[in-house]
């Protein structure tokens, strides 16, 4: 039997699995009661003049983020988390780090920060008057000391996983955790661009796998995960994949759209998508693929995999 119902509601309700509210995150926001998300995460606008935002000075950008983080605040629950996932505000050339510049915003309302992670990908824009642009940062706080941490569903592959202590009382036993290890505050998992398998119309796409991570260490099952500018609906894809509820709003049509498809695809077993932990270079396949594509056969792209989702 599968745990979640397929339906996608347009409002929140806490007997709802999925909830897409198409309007401003402020308005989706008010309907949520005290304490009742435990994850907060999210990719807001970065002030750069992307087509779903328009550019303002920094001073009014921030004052209203500040708005939507403090809602974001309230309905937060006491072992909950916070990540905010951001880049640089660029203005005339010259950068400024969001995460910096919205670290007093959280701190102001009392939340902690446990990690500033760094993501690392190999695509992006070209610079030419500077060095690439090659990382944006996920600042996690939490609203306590007493909140949830899950390491063990996201441990990835031991570097030397056959490693044993080689004296003391443990000699010849493993040194590492069998699990798997921490991955750590600097995550490669690359970013939605070009043939990536997941991408859609939205410009700036959440990876699936790096929301999946946090849903995972961050929440428990029947959890509720909020993303206030939740694009083509990909935080609710991770959320509900794992068997949390998702929630998230968004104002343009067109996403809307393209998320209530992803989600309906992700309900059905079959939304296409980067598997977790997937090596980002694998040069077996890598010569396997260039060897058909040399004899004439029919390229193979090792991005396209079909999730199956498991019915519990």
């Amino acid at each position: 039997m599968v745990l979640l119902s397929s339906k996608i509601a347009t409002h929140f309700s806490s007997q709802e699995n999925a909830v897409l509210y198409p309007g401003d995150c402020t308005d989706l926001l008010r309907e949520l009661p005290d304490h009742s998300v435990q994850l907060v995460v999210t990719s807001p606008p970065y002030n750069i003049g992307k087509e779903y935002e328009k550019k303002t000075s920094l001073q009014a950008y921030l004052e209203e983020q500040e708005k939507v983080i403090a809602e974001c605040v309230r309905v937060l629950a006491p072992q909950g988390s916070l990540c905010w996932q951001v880049g640089n505000f660029v203005d005339n050339g010259a950068i400024v780090p969001l995460d910096s510049v919205l670290y007093p915003i959280f701190v102001q309302h009392g939340l902690q920060m446990r990690n500033r992670i760094i993501w690392h990908f190999e695509h992006g824009l070209h610079c030419s008057r500077r060095f690439s642009g090659r990382y944006e940062t996920i600042i996690w706080f939490t609203k306590s000391s007493d909140y949830v941490f899950n390491l063990d569903p996201v441990r990835v592959p031991q570097k030397y996983p056959g490693k044993k202590y080689f004296k003391g009382p443990k000699a010849g036993q493993y040194s590492c955790n069998p699990l798997g290890k921490n991955p750590g505050d600097l995550w490669m998992i690359p970013n939605v661009k070009h043939n990536h398998v997941e991408k859609t119309i939205h410009p700036c796409q959440f990876p699936v796998e790096l929301v999946e991570r946090l849903v995972l260490s961050l929440t428990n099952k029947g959890d509720w995960v909020l993303d206030p500018y939740v694009g083509v609906g990909t935080s609710i894809i991770a959320a509900v994949r794992h068997n949390r509820k998702g929630m998230g709003a968004e104002t343009v049509p067109k996403y809307l759209k393209v998320a209530e498809e992803r989600i309906h695809l992700e309900f059905a077993g079959c939304l296409k998508s980067r598997p977790m932990n997937k090596p980002v270079y694998d040069p077996v396949t890598i010569r396997k693929t260039n060897s058909i594509n040399e004899s004439g056969g029919e390229l193979f792209d090792p991005e396209e995999v079909c999730f199956q989702q498991p019915l519990l």
